[in-house]
């Protein structure tokens, strides 16, 4: 069983694609499953699969219902312990990324994530990093990337795969529930996995109200209790707050300021005790 399984998802970006192949098999690590799974592309893209063919494991081409649904497809096609997603456009940082990374991948650890550039339409880039040690607190703001991400396929099997009618948030849901509430093993690979196009439509300012959404169903789902505990944690310990607190320690400036407030009290409903 190869150990490494990269899935690449692709419609109607044959350039993209032939990059993201080009990226793979260049690789001096030789030992991965390499799988595409095109949306029934147009433009080309089939032909450009065509071209690879001996170099790809598996692929199909055929319509599917969307991003996730595609991811899941990759998924349930591959035969190995982790699988990556490279979709069309992005690539690894260089050709001995995986050489560096599969030793790596052990038995310690189910979600192994590294660095990653995002790559901007004019061709500007940012490197990403992580912290060692996630928590709720990171994901409650931010996410991992999929293109840096090594995730144990069995935990596909053993919790859930991505949810299909979701447009941006699956990949967050899956980490955040595995890592914060089932607990499993994670580690920080300190290595820049890829580079990732930024111009897709998760990184586009008319998706935002989906992932928002998605976000809010999924905390609600299965955060609920913590989720309201944590805003509030959220307002103590705001910018806001601390300079309140830090008023506390002047007498003038703090009897100024509890003046001021009690004034304005008068003005808004009394508060629930």
């Amino acid at each position: 069983m190869p150990k490494i399984a990269i899935i690449t998802i692709n419609y109607n970006d044959k350039t993209g694609l032939e990059k993201t192949i080009k990226s793979v098999i260049g690789q001096t690590f030789t030992d991965y499953e390499f799988l595409v799974i095109d949306g029934g592309s147009n433009d080309g893209s089939k032909e450009v699969i065509a071209q690879y063919a001996s170099n790809i494991h598996y692929w199909v081409s055929e319509k599917d219902s969307g991003v996730y649904n595609a991811q899941n497809k990759g998924i349930k096609a591959s035969n190995s312990e982790f699988v990556i997603f490279m979709n069309a456009g992005d690539v690894f940082e260089d050709a001995k990324v995986l050489e560096v990374v599969a030793p790596q991948l052990t038995s310690d650890y189910d979600i192994c994530y590294g660095n990653n550039y995002k790559v901007k339409e004019n061709g500007s880039k940012r490197l990403k990093t992580y912290p060692e040690r996630l928590d709720f607190s990171f994901f409650y703001t931010s996410t991992l990337n999929h293109q840096s991400t090594f995730i144990r396929k069995s935990l596909f099997d053993t919790y859930f795969y991505y949810t299909e009618n979701f447009k941006i948030a699956s990949d967050w849901e899956f980490f955040i529930y595995t890592i914060c509430k089932e607990n499993v093993p994670y580690k920080y690979l300190n290595v820049t996995i890829c580079q990732y196009d930024f111009t897709g439509m998760s990184s586009t300012g008319k998706y935002e109200e989906y992932a928002r959404i998605e976000r809010e169903q999924v905390l609600q789902k299965y955060f609920t209790l913590f989720t309201e505990d944590y805003k509030r944690l959220n307002t103590v310990t705001s910018k806001r707050v601390s300079q309140f607190l830090h008023l506390q320690q002047f007498g003038m400036p703090w009897k100024l300021l509890k003046g001021f407030m009690s004034l304005l009290l008068l003005f808004v409903p009394k508060m629930k005790k």
